[in-house]
């Protein structure tokens, strides 16, 4: 449940037809091409799991198969990734809640959201489980109602006078609408949607028989992602022409609604504030273990190692939670200040999809790296990645392949600038401060 509630989130319920318009209805093509290599980064990290099973574990193995500089480099991705994501998402609660009470100040609901979710996170790791389980719940169960009722339309005519609506809207406006630059450039949106996926191997070190949970998490999550984000998006291209979406509005409103479900806007509105919710409290779960891991690696300072009496990292959580809450504060402030830091700040969200996916090519490389240097293990291994080294090679290609077009993408290569930028001047950070490290052997 927490890998999906990680990647299920406001980009599938709002941003669907985002991907949709650069390729049409071809799109399904690209979240199946996607989900399938996520799979074989996930048994990659599956892999190392079953061995060594440790918190933040993608940084630790950078760190100890690569080099140093990457288990940085990741470690300080994700923290940079989440604490973007996490202010994006606690000022969209604040719209989320103004559709209710439109008097209330956009800023005052992420404020109190990023406290509470601040303080569940500080009490325990159950806690955090807990929310996130009831979070993704949420989601999970309206995505398979949307998908039941839409397929009522499709099928039956539900909502449409009785006349079934039928697949044609798949191939009568075009499939492939935006030919391979469209397809390509909407195969980068798609796999920016599955980030988060990697989550589960934040989680490890703190799971119990970490072994069985993993195998049967990894096995399980990219199939039913792949369920959740095909199934739906198949249904909105069913019902919808697919170049007509842009005056639709929410398709998952309008599909609610269509079957007469009056309160269908608020229905949506509900899930997406649970959505935001549960982003902003993956973020800081797993960003917090990330800043952990710097102070183990003496990266930052000691303090950060510190737990509280139900093992959580106290001051890690309330630095990420802090950094959220500070970051909802200069977006309050900005437009006194700069005219358009709305665009600014779209940029800079944006920024986060290159660091997002410093991961995945982390644990491509670092499973190539573990084989080589741990033959023995693999020996009665019964999780090992198949067909390495070769998946690992075509994999990296793709995310290469991907982030070429990502820069090719006027929409898209501001942010991966930003997003490069940022990585160099860590490197170079460390480098600085950190030179004399040796990479491990």
């Amino acid at each position: 449940m927490i890998a999906l509630g990680g990647t299920i989130g406001v980009g599938l319920f709002m941003g669907a037809t985002s991907t949709i318009k650069w390729t049409g209805p071809s799109v399904l093509l690209a979240y199946i091409i996607a989900g399938a290599f996520l799979y074989m980064i996930m048994r990659a990290l599956g892999e190392m799991l079953y061995v060594d099973p440790q918190t933040g574990s993608f940084a630790k193995y950078a760190q100890e198969y690569i080099h140093p500089v990457w288990g940085y480099l990741t470690s300080w991705s994700n923290i940079f990734q989440y604490i973007v994501v996490g202010v994006s998402e606690m000022i969209a609660v604040g719209g989320y809640l103004q559709y209710w009470w439109p008097s209330i100040p956009s800023w005052l609901p992420g404020l109190i959201a990023i406290t509470f979710l601040g303080i569940a996170n500080l009490i325990s790791v159950k806690m955090f489980g807990e929310l996130e389980f009831w979070f993704a719940l949420i989601k999970v169960l309206t995505i398979i109602i949307f998908i039941i009722l839409g397929l009522g339309v499709i099928l039956f005519g539900f909502g449409n006078g009785g006349h079934p609506v039928g697949f044609s809207n798949l191939w009568e406006h075009g499939f492939f609408t935006g030919g391979v630059k469209g397809f390509f450039f909407a195969l980068a949106l798609v796999l920016t949607s599955y980030q988060g996926i990697e989550l589960i191997g934040v989680t490890a070190g703190e799971a119990q028989d970490p072994q069985n949970t993993l195998v049967k998490a990894i096995k399980s999550t990219v199939y039913r992602i792949l369920i959740f984000y095909v199934g739906a998006i198949f249904v909105i291209l069913c019902i919808y022409p697919w170049d007509q979406l842009n005056s639709v509005g929410s398709p998952f409103v309008q599909t609610f609604a269509k079957i007469g479900i009056t309160a269908a806007a608020s229905i949506i509105n509900f899930v997406v504030l649970t959505a935001a919710l549960s982003g902003t409290n993956s973020g800081i779960y797993s960003a917090s273990r990330m800043t952990y891991n710097l102070a183990e690696a003496h990266e930052l300072p000691s303090f950060y190692t510190k737990v509280n009496r139900n093992g959580v990292p106290a001051y890690a959580v309330f630095a990420i939670s802090f950094g959220i809450f500070i970051g909802l504060v200069l977006n309050a402030l900005a437009p006194l200040v700069f005219k358009n830091a709305g665009n600014a700040f779209v940029i800079v969200y944006s920024s986060s999809t290159l660091p997002g996916m410093v991961p995945w090519f982390v644990i491509l490389i670092s499973e190539t790296k573990f084989r080589k240097r741990h033959p023995e293990l693999l020996d009665n291994h019964p999780f090992k990645m198949p067909w390495a080294p070769y998946s690992n090679y075509v994999t990296l290609a793709f995310l290469i392949i991907t982030l070429g077009f990502m820069f090719f993408n006027p929409e898209t290569n501001v942010s991966l600038m930003v997003g490069l930028v940022f990585l160099i001047i860590m490197a170079i950070f460390y480098f600085i401060k950190f030179g004399k490290k040796s990479p491990q052997s």
